[in-house]
């Protein structure tokens, strides 16, 4: 008689229903297209409306399904709004984000609001709007806050920045707490310096590129795709256990 084997929870979203801030681009972009192909059905947020619509046409292109909803998450009020409306949402992917390196010397009080009111504070509420809504419907969903490896370690001239990442991974282990009991999984990501648009005012600096590789251990920088099948463990029931934690994509960076 054979021994019965467990099977590998599956990695797909078929019927599950996603939203992705910050999708026009970069991370979220990268999210998005891994969600899709996975079968989830992705609501892509961001305040672009025309790229959005590009990012929504290649994804259906591809055979996934997705639409568009133009919206600036910092506007709480409004996201709320939308989030009640276009939801429930089984999977959150909030991509949303913004740097404003300076040193903590130079650092402008509107560079600081500016960084904590998308980093943090909309990150907070659009989270919330989205557990509000799992818990009216009663059904369990992971949302995913991306974070970065600067919510664990410290960088020149990142002060807010580092401020706001740190700031949310305490959100995210409170909210996981909060949330536990109706089977509402809260994480993060956590990458380190990825080729996009964000990244490249640090990685355009020859001094600071520099710096960059020589404190990823795997010797290289991160592309989007590397980003797409810790997404993907994160949404799914692959990663049913998994709350209150972080999924850091480093290439080594924090262990040292």
């Amino acid at each position: 008689m054979l021994t019965p084997l467990p099977r590998t929870p599956s990695f797909r979203l078929d019927g599950r229903r996603a939203l992705v801030a910050g999708a026009s681009s970069g991370i979220g972009l990268g999210a998005a297209a891994a969600l899709a192909e996975a079968g989830a059905s992705v609501t892509l947020v961001a305040r672009r409306a025309e790229a959005l619509a590009a990012v929504r046409d290649a994804i259906r292109a591809a055979g996934g399904a997705a639409e568009a909803l133009a919206l600036d998450i910092t506007d709480l009020a409004a996201t709320a709004q939308a989030v009640a409306a276009h939801g429930p949402f089984d999977v959150l992917v909030n991509s949303a984000g913004l740097a404003r390196h300076a040193p903590a010397i130079d650092t402008a009080p509107a560079d600081f609001d500016a960084a904590l009111s998308l980093n943090l504070r909309a990150a907070f509420f659009l989270t919330r709007a989205v557990a509000r809504g799992l818990i009216a419907a009663r059904r369990p969903g992971s949302l995913i806050n991306v974070s970065s490896q600067m919510g664990h370690v410290g960088g020149p001239d990142r002060a807010v920045y580092c401020a706001s990442k740190h700031a949310l991974e305490g959100m995210t282990k409170a909210m996981a707490l909060e949330w536990g009991p109706h089977g509402i999984r809260v994480n993060t990501l956590c990458p380190t310096f990825i080729r996009t648009p964000l990244a490249e005012q640090t990685l355009r600096d020859p001094g600071r590129r520099a710096w960059v590789l020589s404190n990823i251990r795997l010797g290289r920088l991160g592309e989007i795709e590397d980003i797409m099948g810790p997404v993907l463990f994160l949404a799914s029931d692959a990663a049913a256990l998994v709350t209150g934690t972080h999924l850091i994509v480093d290439g080594g960076w924090t262990a040292g």
